[in-house]
């Protein structure tokens, strides 16, 4: 693929549930393009960490919407993974525990969390060359996105996908009650009030069931390269 300036500067989003690999699809499509990364989904789970930490309650908007105003949020590629940091500290890990997931899905729930995350995010993709990563980024965050896409898969292997995660980092994880969770989460996100988890209109709709995460990739890459030459 031939890399431009107008490559450069595009901005693509990819939503979706959780367990449809957005993470690993966003972190290699970034790396593939020499785009930075944008996780918006470690963003809730930043701030649901920091209130868990605090002892401010998941379901207190203004509680929550104060930690998000203060976020200071970073992120640092070390070697193939994306590293989060808050204030300096790297808590990629603390913030992936299934406790802390279920959190970030309430968290993200409050419209004044959201307004207070949305200038963060937005700023950080001034100039372009940007992948993002999340569950309204296309239809929210960055409307205007040259490519959208929305990466899903069948609950079924989201939910045995989860646990291969979980169980590498040595963590003793059930696969009936990571189904429930995925089932419930999706719920509460496709159904909040404010940025409901939806395609947007533009968007074009990836189902990795049956795809290596290798084919998702280049398809996705295909696409971002047609989308560059219309430029």
């Amino acid at each position: 693929m031939l890399y431009t300036d107008a490559m450069r500067r595009i901005v693509v989003t990819i939503d979706g549930p959780a367990g449809a690999g957005k993470s690993t699809v966003a972190k290699q499509l970034a790396r593939r393009l020499e785009y930075r990364l944008l996780d918006t989904g470690a963003i809730y789970r930043a701030v649901a960490l920091l209130a868990q930490r605090k002892g401010v309650a998941w379901n207190d908007p203004a509680g929550c919407a104060a930690i998000a105003r203060d976020l200071d949020i970073s992120y640092q590629f070390i070697g193939d993974k994306n590293h989060v940091f808050i204030a300096g500290e790297d808590v990629s890990s603390a913030i992936r525990t299934p406790e802390v997931s279920q959190g970030a899905s309430q968290v993200s729930a409050h419209p004044p969390v959201r307004a207070a995350l949305l200038d963060i995010q937005r700023r950080v993709a001034q100039g372009g060359g940007l992948v993002v990563e999340g569950r309204d980024t296309g239809t929210v965050v960055f409307p205007t996105a040259e490519a959208k896409f929305f990466l899903t898969a069948t609950p079924e292997e989201r939910a045995r996908r989860r646990v291969a995660e979980l169980t590498a980092t040595g963590a003793q994880v059930d696969y009936e009650q990571t189904l429930r969770e995925i089932a419930e989460r999706d719920e509460r996100d496709a159904s909040r009030d404010v940025a409901p988890m939806k395609p947007a209109d533009d968007a074009v709709l990836v189902d990795s069931s049956t795809q290596t995460i290798e084919e998702v990739v280049e398809n996705l890459a295909r696409v971002v390269e047609t989308r560059c030459a219309a430029l």
